[in-house]
């Protein structure tokens, strides 16, 4: 359900708090997905951006959504306007300020962060990064600034449903979020590259994850992060091999 900024904050503070022992398979999540207009942190900057608090015991039907709609006083890439659709004159005219949309944003992620309630995002590096890039851009407090947790983005506790499927389907081929969903049998509820179905479709692979891996069910919060940085190291040295095997130039990234 679609809901307003402090609808999401009060349910936040309504949702229980979590410990390290609490499984993946029985977390409460927050999605995130953003639109951007582009695909450089710091250079670019978020258009729009969706949290989805998920309760498992009520699934999709107890969601709590909010959506943000920002003007980032910077032009849109055309490539990504292609992609999602907003275009600079839309964007000045409907968008929200971004001191205030990505503040917003920022201080819901640290209620959740509070609770122990993971942040959830399909390749989360990237919108972990976009948001991280605005936070500076605007002199803006950091997400782990805003709570008790060391002051790093690394602190930050976060769910990849990419790094994880990764590292339990063996699968060949590309694994964008619309082919991941359509091998977990998730029916989006909506376009894909519109922040809100990103959102809940990522949300939505927790479940038959934990399904067919039970691995991954049974992760829990506390290993989590360590495990997830292990499995993206794993799968780079493999991809890497793959790579330097055709005499392409080998990928150095770590993740979160």
């Amino acid at each position: 359900m679609t809901m307003t900024y402090d609808a999401l904050i009060a349910a936040l503070e309504e949702a229980p708090q979590q410990s390290d022992d609490t499984q993946l398979g029985s977390s409460w999540l927050l999605g995130f997905d953003t639109e951007t207009t582009g695909v450089a942190a710091g250079r670019d900057a978020i258009v729009s951006a969706t949290l989805v608090l998920r309760d498992p015991q009520r699934g999709h039907e107890g969601d709590a959504e909010t959506e943000w709609v920002i003007n980032p006083h910077r032009r849109m890439n055309p490539r990504a306007s292609a992609v999602n659709g907003f275009t600079d004159d839309y964007l000045a005219e409907h968008g929200m300020e971004p001191t205030d949309a990505i503040d917003q944003i920022a201080r819901a992620i640290a209620a959740a962060q509070e609770k122990n309630i993971p942040l959830l995002a399909y390749n989360a590096p990237f919108d972990v990064h976009m948001l991280e890039g605005d936070l500076n851009r605007w002199k803006l407090p950091q997400v782990s600034e805003r709570t008790n947790q060391a002051p790093a983005a690394s602190s930050l506790l976060v769910v990849d449903p990419l790094v994880i499927d990764r590292a339990v389907s063996k699968r060949h081929g590309k694994r964008t979020l619309t082919l991941t969903t359509e091998y977990y049998g998730v029916v989006p509820t909506g376009d894909f590259h519109n922040a809100t179905a990103d959102t809940v479709a990522a949300v939505d692979l927790i479940k038959p994850m934990s399904t067919l891996y039970p691995q991954v069910g049974h992760l829990t919060l506390g290993e989590l992060m360590d495990w997830q940085r292990q499995a993206h190291d794993a799968w780079q040295t493999s991809f890497n091999q793959w790579l330097e095997s055709r005499g392409r130039t080998p990928l150095h990234d770590q993740w979160l």
